[in-house]
């Protein structure tokens, strides 16, 4: 068997480096790349008569034009009333304090119109956002993660109680809040535009990552009450390796489907299913690590750290 918790500081170090690595990121791309969801804004999609269009090239000129950051992406999409052909879309992104005005959002559509051959009759769809619900978006996703956090300590104190209870959700929210950063670092490093999809991943990985978790403890339960003369550090050991293979089998095959659905969206530039498969990804594998790497390793520290202030006060009891 191998000796899992003697490796633990290796497995911290490698989840330090992959959070630095996120910090170094942030700071390269100047901050994290919010969307308008989060920052306030408005979004212009239009349908090019074909895909012959340099849509950073565009993006420049409108970004001139109106003295303000656009930024700028070429897409595609079936066409529902024949899924033969596909649909050429440029979509803009004009992040601001203040939501385009009509005047504004003509300019644009009379710019695309007179010099990259749009169709008049081509379908133009907006949206904006006003900067105080982006943030009232922004403050509920944060609250939404704040709540489950808190429901979950709840919920293992009282379900581990017989392992020591309170370490068992403390170590758990530990290692939830290890994925939550490591998928922060994947949108900072890859510039992943932050917008609900992220609260929708996160939340989604927090419950994975908690499934694995809660079955690691399940087994250290189970063998504490079997296995009691065993050291906290075999007992944690041997509890990992008996739940290992399950762990893999339901990650890789969970893996498979979400990577399987990110090539198919990426073949066919469909960016929103893109964008929130990848961090995806990224926390399948996080939440699987910190389960078995951080959270484990964690508890057993605390028990360890537990069991020694016992012999103390019994020494210093006995001296007395």
């Amino acid at each position: 068997m191998i000796d899992l918790m003697g490796k633990k500081k290796i497995f911290f170090a490698i989840s330090i480096f992959v959070i630095l690595a996120g910090v170094v990121g942030l700071i390269v791309n100047g901050g994290l790349n919010y969307d308008i969801q989060f920052q306030g804004g408005t979004i212009i999609q239009v349908e090019m008569s074909d895909d012959n269009f340099d849509a950073n090239n565009i993006g420049s000129v409108v970004s001139d034009m109106l003295n303000k950051k656009v930024s700028s992406q070429k897409l595609k999409t079936y066409n529902p009333k024949n899924e033969a052909e596909s649909i050429n879309i440029l979509m803009l992104k004009v992040p601001s304090d203040h939501t385009l005005s009509d005047t504004e959002i003509n300019n644009i559509v009379d710019l695309l119109r007179k010099d990259y051959n749009v169709n008049p009759e081509a379908e133009i769809q907006m949206q904006s956002v006003q900067p105080s619900i982006a943030a009232e978006i922004k403050q509920k996703g944060i609250t939404a993660i704040l709540v489950s956090s808190a429901l979950i300590i709840v919920y293992i104190w009282w379900r581990f109680s017989n392992i020591s209870g309170l370490p068992a959700a403390i170590t758990a929210v530990i290692a939830l809040m290890h994925d939550a950063l490591v998928m922060l670092s994947a949108y900072a490093i890859f510039k992943i535009p932050l917008n609900e999809s992220f609260i929708a991943a996160v939340l989604t990985i927090l419950g994975y990552s908690l499934n694995d978790t809660i079955i690691i403890y399940d087994r250290i339960r189970e063998n504490s009450g079997k296995l009691r003369k065993l050291p906290v550090n075999e007992l944690v050991n041997t509890s990992i390796t008996q739940t290992m293979g399950r762990t893999i089998n339901t990650s890789v095959t969970t893996l498979i489907a979400i990577v399987i659905v990110y090539i198919f969206a990426s073949a066919n530039n469909i960016q929103s299913i893109k964008e929130f498969s990848f961090p995806l990804i990224i926390g399948i594998i996080s939440g699987t690590y910190s389960s078995i790497f951080i959270a484990s390793p964690l508890w057993m520290m605390w028990k360890e750290r537990q069991s020694k202030a016992k012999i103390v006060a019994k020494q210093a009891k006995a001296r007395t």
